[in-house]
């Protein structure tokens, strides 16, 4: 039998979407004993115990389809027509009050703790206890099984929950356009991130948001501005965080409630199941398995990071409560992607240069800090095993040094990793002030000259400097080929140097003719963004490989941003 005759038909309605359902985090961890089973829960409270709190969402009003990701709707399994149905729109833009059996027509949404650069906060819970922190306007609202592998999928902006802190529970089209675009940018990148299933604009509803003039220079907004709103779906294998292990390894240390530590290993042992199954032996004694998961994560945090140093890309809040315990990238916040070359390159005005791109990688190991803190707790009985976890998590420096040793190289075209020859690179790229994937694109070409690579700089270059250049390129030529030939090292080159980045300033327009009902400029940047590597059509090249123009470089909104929310 062929593989055409095997394959399943795809989902084209909601009747056979339902029956790919399978709630393995509702049927595993335990849901807040003071909840309401409507989800009617809307209100800032404390949630004491309990993994997750059911919601009702709340649904927008006239909604409209701007977006879905065709490469992921392949990935599940589903026809692209589903995504332009009524049902789809109503259901994914917060209306379940309908949905077919056996699907649940309430949500949940989960608590969980906050650390910043490992340094644990209660002060933003407006309890001042930390009991009220976790998802305010995101609310997971279906975990299913397509294609044998397993799927959540969570509305970002279905309104308010238990964790709201009094916000409205919504997302404005900007930040939803950006999270709906980044995401399948990113996996095209061949980095590990989240997904985008769909984009889903009301028509009729705004929320107000402090932003930024035109022409604005400002470092903080100046004025209230109207937003529509949105809903985009994001997808993963789960939405597990270390802000969520925190903080049940918080209530378990200080032995809070009397489930405290049944909650902290029931959660540890759901994230080995959801996201570790192939990592961890489960035959093996609990404590084991607890090493064996640290393990895993430290070897998965420290290659995402590598590759968000390979892509430009730059987290911007890389709180412990932003970091996937699964190890890839999640929440879509203040991002942004490095264009003028500065090590010290930060999006978000709020961020510090601890949040800053080359800093990501000691971010990190804060919050791989904080996760092995959470998991301490079940091993508090045996001390052999805590200090085996103590070794673990010393040795996540080095690890994470290795990983982005490795990827250096592969960028330069080299087998080894070349201290002194990236150290040189690296100084003269801030010196020649280069756009960071304009410039690692050219020399995948093997460029003889500096007169090669001058696409790249943002301001000519003088003699001596242009001198320079051309010493470290002749360098670099002799070492990149000993040991192959110019076609070989450029093809394997141009398989980590994308040729196509994102830039903020060709991302603004498109949300901003969305919010006029045009989406247009969104498909665009889709096929763009999700072929980072091709080269593409030469009116394509014209408007996306270029350097960002003089107009926006302190732009408000472009350069730097608030929390775009």
């Amino acid at each position: 039998m062929t593989d055409t005759l095997m394959k399943s038909p795809k989902v084209t309605n909601l009747v056979d979407f339902a029956k790919l359902t399978d709630y393995s985090l509702l049927s595993s961890l335990s849901c807040d004993p003071q909840s309401t089973p409507t989800g009617e829960d809307y209100n800032p409270r404390q949630v004491f115990s309990g993994h997750y709190v059911p919601i009702k969402t709340t649904p927008l009003n006239n909604p409209v389809y701007l977006a879905h990701s065709k490469t992921l709707f392949e990935e599940l399994g589903f026809a692209d027509e589903l995504a332009h149905t009524d049902e789809f729109i109503q259901m994914f833009s917060g209306d379940m009050s309908w949905v077919p059996e056996p699907m649940k027509k309430v949500g949940w949404a989960t608590g969980y703790a906050l650390s910043i650069y490992g340094t644990e906060y209660i002060q933003q819970c407006p309890f001042q206890t930390g009991n009220g922190y976790g998802d305010g306007r995101a609310m997971s609202v279906v975990e299913l099984v397509a294609n044998r592998k397993r799927w959540e999928m969570q509305l970002k902006g279905g309104g308010r929950t238990p964790y709201c802190r009094g916000a409205d529970g919504r997302a404005v089209l900007r930040s939803s356009v950006r999270e709906f675009l980044a995401q399948e940018h990113m996996h095209a990148l061949g980095v590990p991130t989240s997904r985008s299933l769909s984009l889903i604009m009301s028509q009729t509803d705004t929320v107000d948001r402090p932003w930024y003039l035109e022409g604005s220079t400002s470092e903080n907004p100046e004025v209230m501005m109207a937003n529509p709103v949105a809903i985009t779906t994001r997808v993963a294998s789960s939405f597990l965080r270390v802000g969520q292990l925190e903080l049940f390894g918080r209530r378990a240390r200080s032995d809070e409630h009397d489930e405290a530590m049944p909650e902290l290993t029931a959660i540890v042992q759901h994230l080995i199941k959801r996201e570790y199954p192939n990592d961890v032996d489960t035959t093996q004694p609990f404590a084991n398995q607890i090493l064996q998961l640290a393990e895993a994560f430290c070897q998965r945090l420290t290659s995402l990071t590598a590759d968000w140093l390979r892509v430009g890309y730059c987290q911007g809040n890389f709180n412990s409560d932003n970091c996937a315990a699964g190890g890839f990238t999640l929440d879509y916040g203040p991002f942004g992607f490095c264009e003028k070359f500065d090590p010290a390159f930060q999006p978000w005005t709020g961020g510090g240069q601890h949040f800053s791109f080359f800093n990501q990688p000691a971010a990190a190991f804060k919050n791989y800090e904080m996760f092995c803190r959470a998991l301490a707790p079940l091993l508090a009985d045996e001390p052999d095993q805590l200090s085996a976890l103590e070794t673990i998590l010393n040795n996540f420096p080095q690890q994470v040094e290795a990983e982005v040793n490795v990827m250096w190289a592969a960028k330069l075209g080299m087998d080894t990793y070349d201290s002194e020859l990236l150290v040189s690179l690296l100084q003269l790229m801030v010196r020649t002030q280069v756009d960071y994937t304009m410039f690692f694109r050219e020399l995948s070409s093997i460029p003889e000259s500096v007169a090669d690579i001058s696409q790249s700089f943002y301001k000519p270059v003088d003699e001596p400097l242009s001198n320079d250049w051309n010493r470290w390129l002749a360098t670099w030529r002799s070492k990149a080929l000993d040991y192959a030939d110019v076609e070989f090292v450029s093809a394997q080159m141009k398989q980590v140097n994308p040729k196509y980045t994102w830039r903020e300033w060709l991302i603004v327009p498109a949300y901003q003719q969305a919010a006029q009902g045009d989406a247009s400029l969104i498909n665009e940047l889709q096929q763009v963004l999700t072929r980072p590597y091709d080269e593409q059509s030469s009116d394509i090249e014209d408007k996306y490989y270029r350097l960002r123009p003089d107009e926006f470089m302190h732009a408000g909104g472009i350069s730097h941003y608030s929390c775009s929310s």
